[in-house]
């Protein structure tokens, strides 16, 4: 699923990489990308991109959040897996992602930089990782090192069982709070990362690090 927000200059090199990816035996791929309002020609590449894509265009901006629920309801495959719609994540990720999924060993598996390579990350932006994953170890028993990853890989039945509110960025707070609650495990396996800068188009802002962070005390006591 690829929730896409103004996005022109990368989602085509991020789409060739998706379907360049390469999958584990017998696994087939299907892309769903929901373009969040973008006015910048991210729709006019998607709808040119070819077949393959199923693709859906909301007419406002409304968050990843957001985007993501609508991309979940037009999903049909077994395993899910969130791809932002830059090159800050590498798709060759995608076959250690699912194989804990595919194996039986997990039902929710988390891409982690800090196992892998993080490349170019700003200090702000791993001390508020550190946070983050500090308070899901702490709120939750969950012994992961990456809470905010993109990289977020499901049983499609175990994510569509989650009752999500997400609009914006609360989306990885929320879903890691609520599959916690109902005793699912979340697994760890490294990924690889090279972040890009807001001149470049990253999108999220330090007030949504804020959000995240209430997001996860909330829901430690709530629904």
């Amino acid at each position: 699923m690829i929730p896409v927000y103004n996005e022109a200059p990368y989602i085509a090199a991020v789409l060739d990489a998706v379907r360049a990816a390469v999958l584990p035996p017998g696994v087939e791929r299907e892309i769903v990308c929901v373009n969040d309002g973008s006015s910048d020609g991210t729709r006019a590449i998607l709808d040119g991109y070819g077949r393959g894509v199923v693709v859906h265009h909301s007419p406002e901006n409304e968050g990843k959040g957001t985007a993501i629920r609508l991309a979940l309801a037009r999903v049909t495959g077994d395993v899910v897996v969130i791809q932002d719609a830059d090159l800050e994540y590498d798709p060759a990720d995608y076959a250690a992602l699912v194989t804990p999924i595919l194996d039986g060993r997990a039902t929710v598996v988390y891409g982690s930089r800090f196992l892998g390579t993080c490349e170019g990350m700003r200090w702000p932006n791993r001390l508020v990782n550190f946070v983050l994953a500090g308070l899901v170890r702490i709120l939750y028993r969950q012994p992961i090192t990456d809470e905010a990853t993109c990289y977020k890989a499901f049983r499609a039945d175990v994510l569509l069982s989650i009752p999500l509110r997400c609009e914006r960025f609360e989306f990885c707070p929320e879903v890691t709070a609520k599959l916690s609650r109902r005793g699912h495990r979340i697994v760890e396996v490294p990924i690889r990362y090279r972040a890009r800068t807001s001149n470049e188009g990253k999108k999220i802002r330090w007030t949504d690090a804020a959000v995240a962070i209430w997001t996860l005390l909330e829901y430690r006591v709530r629904e």
